[in-house]
């Protein structure tokens, strides 16, 4: 099965839930990091080990953002190739959220990466606005179906407005160029649900032109950030998927400090699964509701 059909597959059974594994150590109970004597690798392997224990059944795909890792130096780092590896032992769709964005040589050996070796995801996230050759390099991979990436489009930042807003000579905003350019890039690759293993970041912080994205991008899978703490509601997701599929919805801090919302330390990993299928449920009403 290719990656996005296994991913459109898990949003089937499960939800749209993504699981953001952008674990800070400020957000890991003290009582946890003490049973690891402050050892960076082994706290946070181990917290995100019982998040992802907590949540695989009620989750479509985790995503480990890179720099929460990388900050820490090789320890952070093994704990980030100890998590995507467990995540492939358990046989669970992982992003690597990389949002890399150079061409050519060094673009080749960013794919091998983070697409093979100590660092191995099911996706990956890319910045095209280097230009469209910045993609080019991880599309071998994505055209066998064994590998994704999502290219970032309009994100949900405040700062998005800075360059992704701005007007082309067509009246068109450069997001919505950008967009077009990588649906149409990503019809070499397609799934047999009609999806593109090249899918692109669209945040849902920006809901008016939610309906026209969707209807333009119409084989492309999403990712979508900005639910919960930038903002975005379970209405305002509803827009960019396709009969509550099409996408999926990452939540970070929201699932991982669930816990400290409610005072259970102690219970973290399973505030943090609670969270998970509030979400997933309050997603899956604003769907129904859309369609009815």
């Amino acid at each position: 099965m290719d990656i996005i059909d296994k991913l459109y597959k898990a949003v089937e059974d499960k939800g749209v839930v993504c699981v953001g594994l952008d674990t800070s150590l400020n957000y890991i109970p003290e009582f946890f990091k003490g049973k690891f004597q402050n050892n960076v690798e082994e706290i946070l392997f181990n917290f995100n080990k019982e998040i992802i224990d907590s949540t695989y059944d009620v989750a479509a795909c985790f995503k480990v953002q890179i720099a929460y890792y990388e900050a820490l130096g090789i320890d952070g780092l093994k704990a980030y190739s100890r998590t995507v590896k467990y995540l492939k032992e358990k046989d669970l769709i992982s992003i690597g959220d990389i949002k890399r964005g150079d061409i050519a040589d060094t673009a080749k050996q960013y794919a091998k990466a983070h697409f093979k070796g100590d660092f191995e995801v099911d996706f990956i996230t890319l910045s095209p606005y280097m230009g469209l050759d910045s993609i080019e390099p991880y599309m071998p991979y994505l055209e066998s179906g064994e590998k994704g990436a999502f290219a970032l489009v309009r994100t949900s930042n405040k700062g998005a407005e800075d360059l992704q807003y701005v007007d082309t000579k067509n009246e068109n905003k450069v997001f919505h160029m950008v967009g077009e350019k990588v649906n149409t890039m990503g019809k070499s690759a397609l799934g047999s649900f009609g999806y593109s293993t090249l899918g692109a970041v669209v945040g849902c912080t920006h809901v008016d032109e939610a309906k026209e994205i969707r209807e333009k991008m119409d084989s492309t899978f999403f990712l979508i950030p900005g639910y919960g703490a930038q903002g975005g509601k379970a209405e305002d997701v509803a827009l960019y998927l396709k009969n509550g599929n099409g996408g999926v919805v990452n939540s970070s801090r929201k699932i991982l400090l669930a816990y400290k919302r409610e005072n259970r330390e102690k219970e973290f990993a399973l505030c943090a699964r609670e969270e998970a299928i509030r979400m997933r449920d309050e997603i899956k009403r604003a769907c129904d509701n859309l369609k009815a």
